[in-house]
């Protein structure tokens, strides 16, 4: 049976997510990203890989963080390809499919 002190580090990086996203909202509010050409701080998707990060960061078991940065990698397919430039034409396809089949190979062991 699972206790409160198994989900610390979850509480943790819940708690450091919600502090940090509090932050983020009352600087907004107070000085405006927009106004300092900061808009791309406050943008949905990004909260997604703020989350990623500090998920990642915070907790030993790193599924959450992996999921939600993959969430966020798919919501932004279009600003990684256009990151990664002509190498996405073969990049791109390769990591998913190698991405693919080790999440495969792992889940029917």
């Amino acid at each position: 049976m699972a206790t409160a002190t198994d989900n610390k580090d979850t509480y943790k990086a819940t708690a450091v997510f919600l502090v940090v996203m509090g932050l983020l909202y009352l600087i907004d509010r107070t000085f405006g990203f927009g106004r300092m050409g900061l808009s791309w701080i406050m943008q949905k998707d990004n909260m997604l890989l703020y989350a990623a990060v500090i998920f990642l960061w915070f907790k030993r078991d790193k599924s959450v963080g992996i999921i939600l940065a993959g969430i966020w990698l798919i919501q932004n397919i279009g600003l990684v390809i256009t990151l990664l430039g002509q190498m996405s034409s073969y990049l791109l396809p390769a990591a998913l499919l190698l991405v693919g089949i080790i999440l495969y190979f792992i889940s029917s062991r």
